[in-house]
């Protein structure tokens, strides 16, 4: 038997070393160390784009959950991050990330939501564990829009990455990442004139191929001069499972 002293001094962890630099990730439970374990599996072509981004650019990562790109990306490329996750283990597991790798003068995480407008909400949780997912802001749905009980739905606040800029919050980003399980076209809307913007290098969203909020949203952000690759959202779609037809878009100007 443990005590409660010899326990929190576990402090489990991994850590993975890339080009000789070590990165550090808190893995309090089995869903958070699967994440890591997983890093160059579940979405390669995010690891390819976090490979290709400029030392010393700024990233904006919406919907960072235990911060597993944030951190590699603010490790690996030396880039400033202002990362958003609404859910409180989440956000908590990040943020001891951030110290864990004395990023903290390079990262910014906030307990916020981004979305097409500003207010006090819910957010709906899927499930109650540190690293998980499929959440929903505001509407008891899933990521494919079907209603869901949620397990627990805690108070929430949200903003417009658009508002944020423009009040000297976060800067232009150079980069930008979006996963929010669903509700992207609501990031999207709050975030216009970010999108529009010249210095924008590149985005990478996840879209549901079967939803046609989400199909209208590819539409816009082409609208806005962002152009994909078809060969590479064929790749990177997700081919059978729950999550078939789910693909990361990167969009480049």
């Amino acid at each position: 038997m443990l005590t409660l002293e010899e326990y929190e001094k576990l402090n489990p962890r991994c850590e993975i070393t890339h080009e000789g630099v070590c990165v550090l990730f808190a893995t309090p439970n089995a869903f958070t160390k699967w994440r890591v374990d997983s890093l160059f599996k579940k979405e390669p072509i995010t690891i390819e784009r976090i490979a290709g981004f400029a030392m010393g650019g700024v990233l904006v990562d919406v919907g960072a959950n235990v911060g597993i790109y944030t951190i590699w990306a603010a490790m690996t490329r030396r880039v400033r991050v202002f990362a958003f996750e609404s859910e409180a283990q989440n956000y908590a597991v990040l943020n001891h990330c951030i110290v864990m790798n004395s990023l903290s003068d390079r990262v910014k995480a906030y307990c916020l939501a981004l979305s097409d407008a500003s207010g006090y909400s819910e957010l709906h949780l899927a499930e109650l564990n540190a690293g998980g997912s499929c959440h929903s802001l505001g509407e008891r749905v899933n990521f494919k829009h079907e209603p869901m009980i949620p397990k627990y739905s805690q108070g929430c606040v949200a903003a417009r990455l658009d508002d944020l800029v423009a009040a000297g919050v976060v800067p232009m980003p150079d980069y930008i990442k979006i996963d929010v399980d669903g509700f992207e076209p609501k990031v999207i809307a709050g975030s216009r004139r970010v999108l529009a913007g010249p210095t924008l290098r590149s985005l990478l969203i996840e879209i549901n191929q079967n939803l046609a909020d989400h199909l209208g949203m590819v539409e816009e952000l082409q609208s806005l001069g962002l152009r994909y690759d078809p060969a590479q959202v064929a790749a990177a779609a997700r081919k059978s499972g729950i999550f078939k037809g789910v693909a990361e878009y990167v969009f480049t100007r």
